[in-house]
């Protein structure tokens, strides 16, 4: 999978709340968490999401409580990736679960800047910095999760496998 576009950048220790504050959870509809993504630490990221869809952050993103609102908000506001030095276990899950393509790169997250057009090969595990002509490297996504984040997630990696049994019979 290929991802390609502007950055959005924050720090490290970035947390759920910030990500959708707790307020905004008496809903479970993406488009209500959407609006209210990042509203937290950054009031104005909905209109840089307009100009950027590549989230870049520091160490431990997405930690705090283990709720899956937070990358359901930033998928459904339209963030088409994630690259961060680390993630925080639950949130990596979370993240995958949903269809949300995550990469950990703390080279690309020291060298990228806000702004920085960059596209994201998650089945090769590089991060190429159009912008300053740079190339970084990760781990790549092995098959099976590629295919789960291609489906749109678990769920459609579920009904895909039901599909795939039921043709074969």
């Amino acid at each position: 999978m290929k991802i390609e576009g502007k950055t959005i950048k924050y720090g490290d220790n970035i947390n759920t709340d910030e990500i959708i504050p707790a307020r905004f959870l008496n809903t479970s509809d993406p488009g209500e968490l959407a609006k209210h993504c990042m509203e937290g630490i950054d009031r104005d990221f909905l209109n840089k999401l307009a100009q950027a869809k590549i989230l870049v952050a520091g160490r431990n993103f997405g930690c705090g409580s283990s709720r899956e609102h937070a990358p359901v908000a930033l998928k459904e506001a339209g963030v088409a990736c994630i690259i961060a030095s680390s993630f925080a276990r639950i949130f990596f899950r979370n993240a995958i679960n949903i269809g949300l393509p995550i990469v950990e790169s703390k080279e690309a997250v020291e060298r990228i800047e806000e702004g920085d057009m960059v596209r994201v090969e998650t089945t090769r595990g590089k991060i190429e910095n159009l912008t300053k002509g740079e190339e970084y490297f990760t781990v790549p996504f092995p098959p099976f999760l590629q295919d789960l984040i291609d489906k749109g997630g678990l769920e459609g990696y579920i009904k895909g496998e039901r599909q795939r049994v039921r043709e074969k019979r």
